[in-house]
């Protein structure tokens, strides 16, 4: 499997996981610019959800979390202003989260609410 193969699954199987814990999927690859992108961005409970998906075969490289680098929560952060700007004042409180998954039989998946920078 690609590593391009392997970040869809990911999303895949992160959305699935979202959506069973009671979250509304509103977008996928939600695109700002060529250097910003959203994997998932989803509705609980009135609050919007920018979720960065992050995807391993094994933690043969460690854990899938740790490539999550403060240059690419900035560029999460500036997507989801821009995403923000473009609801109108839809959602009144909103924070980035992380799913992290390898892909082990069964796969292992890790949900981390609101990180920062």
């Amino acid at each position: 499997m690609t590593n391009k193969a392997i970040g869809k699954y990911g999303e895949q199987l992160a959305k699935e996981f979202l959506t069973k814990k009671g979250y509304k999927i509103l977008e996928t690859n939600y695109r700002y610019s060529k250097m910003a992108e959203i994997d998932i961005i989803a509705e609980f409970k009135g609050n919007l959800h920018f979720v960065e998906v992050k995807t391993r075969s094994s933690f043969q490289c460690g854990n899938p979390l740790e490539a999550i680098t403060k240059s690419k929560l900035a560029s999460i952060y500036k997507c989801a202003m821009f995403y923000l700007q473009n609801s109108k004042g839809k959602y009144k409180r909103m924070q980035i989260d992380a799913v992290s998954i390898v892909l082990k039989d069964p796969a292992q998946i890790n949900f981390i609410e609101n990180i920062e920078m």
